[in-house]
């Protein structure tokens, strides 16, 4: 199995500035019945609403239609019209394997446009023995009663995902989320897909980017549609599976907004199978400043 892990480096540089590991992605069987991911609802054949999700849902699409559609329709967001603020705000969740260990990580983050400085706070709830765990909402508890950390970056301490403005060609952008040289390899699926959520969990996305970004993640080779779930916070998306080198990666998209929810992977083999990551993006957006007093505990 050549399972390379070139997402989850990237993420982990962007995020932390290599101080913890966080890592993407999530698992289904064959079937399409989850094992170690999402309580997936299939949707029926047909429904009668316009919306953007039954639009992406109607019967007879192939994934990179479904996914296509997403990409026309999908809506703007509060934070879209906020381009002028010069600060990124990113909340996330994640678990997060370290050998033999599930770490749990509460982050918000703050970074800078222009000069690549910053501020993240950090709550970290007890590391879980074992790799075979499967998140649950319940969980998520733990992170307010953490303590929390706050650190300051300096100019250039935080890097976005993607050095320079994100493409308007899918194909281009693709390109930078994964080698194309590696094309043809049993392992770029899984890069290609985990490329796409290092991206959206790096650094914020506008509308025209999400398109982008959703239209690059429908070229990945044997992506499937797996139909409706909800996310440990409880928001409803459509799920799009990845089975390759190795690995099931399953990510949980906003059909209204075409903003990733949430995303998982699940080692299917090897020495220790089992959880390699799990990411839960709570909020994103632009803020003026990060001169702030600490935010409120994270959401139970």
């Amino acid at each position: 199995m050549t399972h390379l892990a070139l997402p989850a480096r990237r993420l982990l540089g962007a995020l932390l500035g290599g101080s913890l590991v966080l890592a993407l992605l999530t698992a289904c069987q064959n079937d399409g019945t989850p094992t170690a991911g999402p309580n997936v609802t299939p949707l029926a054949a047909e429904q009668p609403s316009a919306s953007p999700a039954t639009t992406a849902t109607a019967a007879g699409l192939t994934t990179r239609q479904r996914l296509e559609l997403l990409a026309s329709t999908i809506s703007a967001t509060p934070a879209d019209t906020t381009a002028g603020l010069p600060y990124e705000y990113l909340h996330l969740q994640t678990w997060a394997r370290a050998t033999n260990t599930i770490v749990r990580t509460d982050l918000r983050r703050w970074r800078h446009d222009t000069d690549g400085s910053g501020r993240e706070i950090s709550r970290r709830a007890p590391d879980l023995r074992g790799v075979d765990h499967q998140p649950t909402p319940e969980e998520r508890h733990q992170f307010s009663r953490a303590a929390q950390t706050s650190t300051r970056y300096r100019a250039g301490q935080l890097h976005p995902y993607l050095a320079g403005a994100v493409p308007v060609d899918p194909g281009e952008l693709a390109n930078l989320l994964a080698p194309p040289e590696l094309v043809d390899e049993p392992a770029y699926p899984r890069l290609l897909a985990g490329g796409v959520v290092g991206l959206a969990a790096s650094q914020y996305l506008d509308q025209r980017q999400r398109a982008t970004a959703l239209r690059a993640l429908a070229t990945v080779p044997g992506i499937t549609f797996r139909g409706a779930t909800s996310d440990l916070a409880g928001r409803p998306g459509l799920v799009f599976r990845v089975v390759a080198d190795g690995s099931t990666s399953t990510l949980v998209i906003d059909p209204a907004t075409g903003e990733l929810l949430a995303a998982q992977e699940w080692l299917d083999g090897g020495r220790r199978p089992g959880l390699f990551s799990h990411i839960l993006l709570l909020e994103r957006g632009r803020a003026g400043t990060d001169t702030f007093t600490a935010p409120p505990s994270p959401p139970s």
